[in-house]
């Protein structure tokens, strides 16, 4: 039977029978079901072997978005977030792409740029011009530092320098562009850089300062593109509607701040699920939608002749499928394995699908009845449950909340009292 994406009434099933269907979609052990559904995921042993003062550990909710079609292949994506209607509305604007094919994607190399900041070089520029004349020589020596990652067709492959001006006056950085192939790459670029500081201080007569790698990755790119069709989301006043809010982000750093905050409630959460590193991703993507001079979107949308509308994206993507937690955490390597991810970027390119797809959602809901629409009733539960209310009360109280437009706790109090009188 070909797998499918595109699951019926998935939402209205409960937490075990989506667990059942996700595991015989991806072929998952008893172990790893055990993993994912708590009764044998992290241990406290565990935790502490990967950070200090360990005490215990944090639950986040794992969900899955449905409905994923990339480049003719589904997917289910697990997210791993708190906030209520993110995997709703992905799993939504997923199935919305379907109907003009899904999601077209593609990634650049996996390169990651290694800084080496070198100070106290008498003629900078000078400088410049040795380094890059001494490239091979610098490449030869980092890649000895791991044959490992140069055998599977990665490592240094190009050396650029920059000269900058400072509030400490002119320094040299060395940049190491480093393929990376399926690990994020922290600590195999780290290691080149310490690695060729030396030679890099011998060949300026500077002192090398900082080596460290960049989390701003802008060789290192995933891309998703989606055509909605108009009659899929509500007609050509939706698409419009759609633009013209895209315009307001596009113009405004204040919205455009929220406008990719809200692509980020997808892409952390694929980030996050998977044990890759949520700082370095979210740094990057924010950094790089200012990476030429202002604070645009990470997203871009236009109608098309047919009056659709195209969304596309285009993030750094630092996230890798080897080491980290992504190795050690029971349920990251579960999640991995729901996936079917076979390179980093590939994941790479199905965080930029979510990312297109929650965005879009957002846009959409925004543009027509309103944000709060589709958060009301799962904000509600959490209000009804915070109020003491339990089993069926949870229900009664929450719609008495949304029925009144009145989401407050001190209502939720209120109802639940006359609901127990």
């Amino acid at each position: 039977m070909t797998k499918t994406s595109k699951i019926s009434g998935f939402f209205k099933l409960g937490p075990k029978e989506r667990l059942d269907i996700v595991s015989k979609f991806a072929d998952l052990t008893e172990e790893e079901i055990n993993a994912i559904n708590g009764t044998n995921g992290m241990s406290l042993e565990q935790a502490d072997m990967m950070i200090e003062n360990v005490i215990g550990v944090f639950g986040v909710p794992l969900g899955i978005a449905t409905n994923f079609l990339l480049n003719g292949k589904d997917y289910l994506v697990p997210m791993a977030i708190e906030e209520p209607s993110v995997v709703a509305a992905a799993s939504n604007s997923a199935k919305m792409a379907r109907a003009r094919g899904g999601f077209e994607t593609s990634s650049t190399d996996p390169v990651m740029i290694g800084q080496i900041q070198v100070v106290d070089v008498e003629d900078p520029n000078k400088a410049r011009e040795i380094l890059l004349s001494k490239k091979e020589e610098i490449i030869k020596l980092a890649n000895e530092q791991d044959p490992i990652l140069v055998k599977f067709g990665g490592g240094t492959k190009d050396v650029g320098v920059r000269v900058i001006e400072t509030i400490k006056g002119q320094m040299v950085i060395v940049h190491l562009l480093v393929d990376c192939r399926d690990a994020m790459g922290a600590n195999a670029v780290n290691t080149m850089a310490e690695a060729v500081s030396p030679l890099i201080e011998e060949l300026t007569g500077g002192r090398v300062f900082l080596r460290i790698i960049s989390n701003l990755a802008v060789l290192r790119l995933a891309r998703a593109r989606a055509v909605f069709s108009k009659d899929a989301i509500g007609g050509e006043e939706v698409v419009d509607a759609i633009l013209t809010a895209y315009a307001f982000a596009a113009a405004d750093p204040y919205r455009c701040t929220t406008h990719n905050k809200g692509i980020m409630n997808g892409v952390t959460a694929v980030v996050l699920a998977t044990g890759n590193d949520t700082r370095a991703v979210e740094a990057g993507a924010h950094a790089y939608a200012a990476f030429r001079g202002e604070y645009k979107p990470l997203t871009h949308y236009e109608k098309n002749s047919d009056g659709d509308l195209v969304g596309s994206i285009e993030i750094p993507a630092a996230i890798g499928l080897i080491g980290g937690a992504t190795a050690v955490h029971p349920v990251a390597k579960a999640n991995v394995k729901i996936l079917g991810v076979k390179s980093a970027s590939e994941l790479g390119e199905v965080m930029a699908a979510v990312g297109l797809a929650q965005n879009f959602a957002a846009l959409r809901a925004l543009a027509t009845e309103g944000i709060q629409r589709g958060h009301m009733s799962l904000h509600a539960r959490n209000i009804a449950q915070t109020a003491g209310a339990a089993g069926d009360e949870i229900d009664k109280v929450v719609e008495r909340l949304v029925a009144e437009g009145k989401v407050r706790m001190d209502r939720a109090k209120e109802i639940l009292d006359e609901i127990r009188k």
